[in-house]
């Protein structure tokens, strides 16, 4: 099990804090690594609380505005299921019709949190597997 920690954006706050609950699955991105590319799956074991690392200067990512009275950032908690043994990169992706909404494809699309659809994520597992 790990934190989901450090999310400094609100849009991704928001839906940490309201949407994503226990039970939910997330597909891992590497969003900073060549090839761009889902390499594996994990479930959320906890749903949105308050971000400690926030209040805590020592942390990688700190901001002083936010305190355990008035928490600003939410995290989760989650668990892997699975490494992928073929990474689904996104030039592969972006060739698959049933992927042709994702918003992880579209472009300027940034955030580190997006909603992926039942049809999206058994795509992608699809792919993972063949």
């Amino acid at each position: 099990m790990a934190e989901w920690d450090g999310v400094r954006n609100y849009q991704a706050r928001n839906m940490l804090r309201d949407d994503i609950k226990e039970g939910d699955g997330v597909l891992f991105y590497h969003s900073s690594s060549k090839p761009l590319a889902v390499i594996g799956s994990a479930t959320v074991v906890c749903g949105g609380y308050p971000d400690f690392t926030a209040w805590d200067p020592a942390s990688q990512h700190p901001d002083p505005k936010s305190s355990p009275d008035n928490p600003i950032w939410y995290m989760v908690d989650i668990k892997a299921d699975r490494r992928f043994a073929r990474p689904v990169t996104r030039d592969m992706m972006k060739d698959v019709p049933e992927l042709k909404d994702m918003m992880l494809l579209r472009r300027g699309s940034r955030l580190s949190i997006q909603p992926v659809s039942r049809q999206e994520w058994d795509a992608v597992l699809k792919m993972a597997a063949a």
